[in-house]
């Protein structure tokens, strides 16, 4: 019986770590060992744990970009990453992936807007000679931000393309001083609000003509 508690002491002492062995005796110092146990439960208790089940995360998602999605939860809670960890996850995914995701919608918008122009003028050929003198057009005729909003878009490159064609009056004369109640700069304005050149509001169609007559004649 002694033997046995002989190895086994001699076991723990082989399996304690040296610094809770006083250096000149090779002895187990209790007190140390219990000072560190202690220690170690306080800081386990002050860690964040993970939420019983997914549905208990609570994803702030106030950005608006994308809501909280209970499948990449049920991912996150089987990885055991708590509510903060969980959130944080969400936070680098806006910061980081949806400025991509967007960036990738906007040249894909932009391509299929390119493809609806080459389709309108009869092919690829036809849009190229097009789309040179409308560019060509709008720098002699439209201030530069006008110019911008139009071709930014497959509606307002079809207005500039009837102000080519003289559908539409143009602003050729930019230093035009004000007649009546419109000047030129609100008319340039008015003309680069979407429901011009985008929604082709009829009333505020109407309205844009009747400042291109009241500054350039009919």
């Amino acid at each position: 019986m002694k033997h046995e508690e002989t190895t086994q002491e001699n076991l723990l002492n082989e399996e304690v770590p040296s610094k809770f062995k006083d250096p000149e005796t090779g002895e187990v110092q209790i007190d140390l060992l219990a000072k560190s146990y202690n220690e170690l439960e306080k800081r386990l208790s002050t860690m964040p744990s993970k939420p019983k089940t997914s549905d208990d995360y609570c994803i702030d998602c106030s950005h608006g970009m994308f809501e909280a999605d209970e499948e990449i939860n049920q991912r996150l809670h089987d990885k055991g990453f708590t509510q903060d960890q969980a959130q944080e996850v969400y936070d680098l995914a806006a910061e980081k992936m949806m400025p991509m995701v967007q960036d990738m919608s906007a040249d894909y918008k932009a391509d299929a807007e390119v493809e609806k122009l080459v389709n309108y003028f009869g092919g690829a050929t036809q849009w190229k000679e097009i789309s040179r003198q409308l560019l060509a057009f709008g720098q002699k005729n439209l201030p530069e931000d006008v110019l911008d909003n139009l071709s930014s878009s497959y509606e307002g490159v079809i207005a500039l393309h009837r102000m080519m064609k003289g559908d539409e009056p143009s602003l050729q004369r930019a230093n035009s001083k004000s007649v009546g109640a419109i000047d030129n700069a609100e008319l340039s304005s008015m003309m680069r609000d979407p429901k011009y050149w985008k929604e082709k509001d009829p009333a505020y169609i109407a309205k844009v003509t009747q400042g291109f007559e009241s500054l350039y004649g009919k």
